[in-house]
């Protein structure tokens, strides 16, 4: 039992634990209850269809997916760095004409509010992107919509484009989410590519529960945990230390800890013989619409499709999907094309997808929880798959040192 470590939970989390403990010569096993890697993030096939949890995305400049080699071990296939604007007038296409050359009319014609409104969220912008990551990282963490308020950004450039595009990433629509974070969503998004594996967002833990080999134990089922030990499937194993890497409410019935705020996100796909637009990019509703965002998946990933024909997903943020009338209402106006046709594949209920982080929140919580117990999760750290694999790699570095 030497060195042996029990990491409780095979999603994103515990699968990066235990990896930087393997590279460090030690002895691991992974409980996981379900019958496949991931927690959250999971894809199934239906009808040939590739369906994500939930509307899910990575990012290019993560610093785990390039610590953990996945950015070249993946096949990944990037969205653009834009998104359509709906108002009554039609969709404007707004992306950086760095990358998208075509988005530059739209950052001219688009329902983005005063010339001064625009330079204000453009300069927010600039420092979110390129400040100094220290400066950052120390700046007084309040709800981000304060932040916007300060910066005199709350206007139209705002409520039409960053709340809407915010609210998709962070499943916060009022932005009471912490500045500090928001800000390095931001940097990432600015900085980096928007990708999805071919194979689904499941590709990227199944990856890295590959590279364990046999050490992922599925379907065990873990009912309490303490230091050294864990009682799994009527026993307890014991080892020298415990990882606790359990999604988040788990983790507080595990631990006997409070459980977190947790933002529900609800996401129909739908299946389409013509997609409505070419481009890979969310449209988002100016107007204030129910559904949060909606994409053309197989514009940046064909192989979700299945058929020949084109694959939609549209989320709203809550547990519950839309009364299908109001949801096809809804995305006709949106995409500008009639929807009658459009065949349901799945929905996707995820009550429980990611941590709440209000603004003045601890951005990361300690790994020691007791002597051979340690914590991880994007519910100890940022609430996003970079959180989650970071948070892993440091219980099990934090593991490490204590020998």
């Amino acid at each position: 039992m030497s060195g042996r470590v029990l990491v409780v939970g095979a999603g994103l989390a515990g699968l990066a634990a235990a990896l930087r403990l393997v590279d460090a010569g030690r002895e691991v096993e992974v409980l996981e209850a379900s019958d496949a890697p991931g927690g959250r993030m999971r894809s199934d096939r239906v009808d040939g269809f590739t369906i994500d949890r939930g509307f899910q995305v990575l990012n290019t400049a993560y610093p785990e997916l390039r610590r953990l080699g996945v950015l070249d071990a993946l096949p990944l296939r990037a969205f653009d760095s834009g998104a359509y604007l709906r108002d009554a007038r039609g969709l404007h296409l707004v992306a950086d004409p760095r990358r998208v050359p075509a988005g530059a009319a739209g950052l001219v014609t688009a329902p983005l509010g005063t010339p001064l409104e625009r330079a204000r969220l453009g300069a927010l912008l600039a420092v979110a992107a390129y400040g100094p990551a220290d400066a950052l990282r120390r700046a007084h963490d309040e709800p981000f919509q304060a932040v916007l308020e300060r910066w005199g950004a709350a206007g139209a450039p705002t409520e039409h484009f960053l709340r809407p595009f915010l609210a998709g990433v962070l499943l916060d629509d009022r932005l009471t989410t912490s500045s500090r974070f928001a800000t390095a969503v931001l940097r990432t998004f600015v900085r980096g590519d928007v990708v999805v594996p071919d194979g689904g967002m499941g590709a990227l833990p199944a990856l890295l529960a590959a590279r364990l080999g046999g050490r992922v134990r599925y379907g065990a089922r873990v009912d309490a945990v303490r230091p050294g030990e864990v009682d799994v499937d009527g026993a307890t194993e014991r080892a020298d230390e415990v990882v606790a890497a359990a999604d988040p409410r788990a983790a507080a019935r595990l631990l006997g800890l409070p459980e977190p705020a947790m933002h529900a996100v609800t996401t129909v796909w739908h299946a389409v013989a013509s997609p409505p637009v070419d481009r890979p990019l969310l449209v988002l509703d100016t107007e204030g619409g129910p559904v949060v965002n909606s994409v053309v998946m197989t514009n940046a990933a064909p192989s979700y499709g299945a058929g020949g024909r084109a694959l939609v997903a549209s989320s709203v943020l809550a547990p519950e999907p839309l009364p299908d009338a109001v949801l096809r209402r809804t995305l006709a106006r949106l995409w500008g094309v009639p929807t009658a046709d459009w065949e349901e594949v799945a929905t996707t209920r995820v009550p429980h997808a990611l941590p709440a982080l209000p603004g003045g929140s601890r951005l990361r919580k300690p790994e020691r929880l007791a002597p051979g117990l340690r914590g991880a999760g994007d519910h100890r750290a940022a609430p996003s798959s970079q959180g989650a694999l970071a948070s892993g790699r440091r219980a099990a570095e934090a593991v490490l040192a204590a020998r």
